[in-house]
């Protein structure tokens, strides 16, 4: 069977099974729709929470961020495993306890305020919807490239798949439709890894193959890597970091409580029947998500060595990297490298005109690795590789069987298919449970409740839809903002909501509207969305990353402590909460007991 139909069937099959699921699990009321009826097993909970967590970004983009920066990739492994565990550990029980469908829900009812509330609902949507682009992306890239079709038809079928299984389903049928989702992507992500690493090393295990030795050459494959990276004018692979240490430090602690805010992953730990089932599915999850996050270092790396050997044959074979003969002609590459050109994802421009690709390093400070380029005619690097393309692309190099390569279409699509649907719901609930119901319209029956949260599931379908056809300026980190206005809005206000009974609602909205308000103004001035006649939108900031220098994407942990320094200090000259809600916040940490706490005692 050739490769374009086995992925077809694979694909094909891997969507009936999702909308299956659906189909079986689909909800019958507003506790379904919103929590799956608080009845999911932990185990099935944390893989549901895994495949939820493990967005586009971590399947698709992780990897491929490591092979390019190398060691200072290691932020977002550190960042996100970090904010999971801190997540697991300080929030979930705590809100599982106070018993609620929604993050909203929580600050408005800790807080006192339908305005607290409504606030919480603005943070939510700016972050989930700005999150939401990178996983339709995400879906358009993947399909544009497996099923031959543009990416924008490619978005329209994930638009498709998505309906069908979260607008009926709601979270019941994404609780059960993700742990599918999860296996599929699990498999389709350590299989290649295993194939690969037995080519390399010898080793089945890629977490081990990533410190054994090349080929048996007894030289250690990231030794090897080092050695190619820096002939060929890169940085040293094991020990580059971008930009400065305090920006990586930054960084880390954006992503880390950036990811401990995102209202889809908390939203999980409501689906469980009691707290105790909340820290035990939190711990499964954790494991699940191991699998992938400890095989990722191996993936870039065996991957980077993988791409190299490709474009140059001297990098496995031995010999001169700049000979001639090394470089690979243009019309005699591979493939795989023909299909990813279709996608504009991998691009050539023979600069010199000799019909070779010579994939050297443009910005090489390494004199001795400039002469030689330029010796062997060099005039540029002639190669543009996206990130995003190594974990899809790797098994096409690695030359590995065409169920393989199908398996992997199967795995990107169901990671960003399972995040878009856990951003969706939390989009959806936050529009009909605390809006419509918490503020416009407090009488609306369940039946219209739930009629509300399926038309607001399916506006949301169709607004995602349309950000991914049509992506704003600064697509390219929207990840990262995501995390970032998480980290500055949301995650302040939930750690005070639950460990400081005297923050009172004023301290909280403040708060809020002010790191959320600091944040996106950081980043804008950098992405070019303020326009002042005359003006170069930097100057508004004193230039790029002015803030000792700190990035934009790493700016959410400032606005964080912007977040914690207002809530406090309007706090201390306001009045301090009710006496029956500080109760309340007391109750929610006692750590016994499954029942849910309102404050009315």
């Amino acid at each position: 069977m050739d490769l374009q139909t086995t992925i077809y069937l694979v694909v094909g099959l891997s969507f009936a099974l999702y909308i299956g699921i659906a189909i079986w699990a689909r909800a019958g009321s507003t506790s379904e729709f919103y929590v799956a009826g608080s009845g999911v097993n932990p185990v099935m909970n944390g893989m549901a929470t895994a495949a939820d967590w493990m967005s586009a970004a971590s399947f698709i983009s992780m990897a491929g961020l490591i092979a390019n920066m190398g060691y200072g990739g290691g932020l977002f492994l550190m960042g996100w495993t970090g904010g999971y565990v801190l997540l697991a550990m300080l929030l979930a029980p705590y809100l599982r306890k106070f018993g609620k469908f929604t993050v909203p829900q929580f600050i408005g009812d800790r807080f006192y305020s339908k305005s607290a509330s409504t606030v919480a609902v603005l943070c939510l949507l700016v972050a989930s919807l700005t999150y939401i682009i990178g996983q339709m992306t995400g879906v358009g890239v993947a399909f544009s490239r497996f099923l031959g079709v543009s990416s924008d038809v490619g978005i329209y079928i994930g638009m498709g798949i998505v309906f069908a299984y979260a607008v009926f389903g709601g979270m019941k049928g994404i609780t059960y439709t993700q742990v599918a989702q999860y296996i599929v992507l699990i498999l389709a992500y350590t299989v290649p890894a295993i194939f690969i690493s037995l080519q390399l090393t010898g080793i089945p295990i890629p977490q081990l193959g990533l410190g054994g030795d090349f080929a048996d050459t007894g030289t250690s494959l990231l030794a090897k890597l080092d050695q190619v990276v820096t002939d060929l004018g890169f940085g040293k692979y094991t020990t580059s970091v971008p930009g400065s240490t305090l920006n990586m430090f930054v960084y880390t602690m954006s992503l880390m409580i950036g990811t401990a805010g995102l209202p889809h992953v908390i939203m999980r730990f409501f689906t469980v029947p009691k707290v105790r089932d909340a820290r035990a599915s939190a711990g499964w999850a954790l494991v699940f998500i191991a699998i992938l996050y400890t095989t990722a270092p191996a993936v870039a790396a065996m991957a980077k060595l993988n791409l190299h050997g490709t474009v140059n044959s001297a990098v496995k074979a031995g010999g001169d990297l700049y000979a001639p003969e090394a470089s690979l002609q243009y019309e005699q590459r591979p493939d795989w490298m023909k299909r990813w050109e279709v996608t504009g994802l991998l691009k050539f421009e023979d600069k010199n005109a000799d019909g070779r690709i010579q994939y050297y390093n443009d910005k090489t400070a390494n004199a001795d690795a400039k002469a030689k380029a330029e010796a062997a005619g060099w005039k540029g690097n002639e190669l543009t590789v996206n990130a995003d393309i190594i974990v899809l692309a790797n098994p096409e190099i690695a030359l590995l069987p065409n169920w393989v390569i199908a398996l992997v279409a199967a795995g990107g699509l169901a990671a960003a298919l399972s995040t878009a649907a856990g951003l969706l719901m939390a989009i959806s609930s936050a529009i009909s449970h605390d809006l419509v119901k918490g503020v416009f319209a407090p009488e609306i029956s369940e039946k219209g409740e739930l009629l509300t949260g399926k038309i607001a599931m399916a506006v949301s379908i169709v607004v995602a839809g349309w950000l991914g056809l049509n992506p704003p300026g600064f697509a390219a980190g929207t990840v990262a903002l995501a995390f970032g206005i998480a980290a500055s809005s949301l995650f302040p206000a939930i750690m005070m909501g639950i460990f400081s009974k005297k923050m009172n609602k004023e301290g909280a909205i403040a708060g809020m509207l002010a790191g959320l308000a600091v944040t996106l103004f950081y980043v804008f001035a950098h992405k070019g969305l303020f326009f002042i006649k005359g003006t170069e939108y930097l100057d508004l900031i004193g230039g790029p990353n002015s803030f000792f220098g700190i990035t934009p994407e790493a700016f959410g942990a400032i606005g964080a402590l912007v977040n914690f320094a207002v809530a406090f200090a309007v706090d201390k000259v306001t009045k301090e909460p009710p006496e029956h809600i500080q109760h309340m916040v007391e109750a929610v940490r006692v750590p016994r007991g499954a029942k849910a706490v309102d404050g009315a005692h």
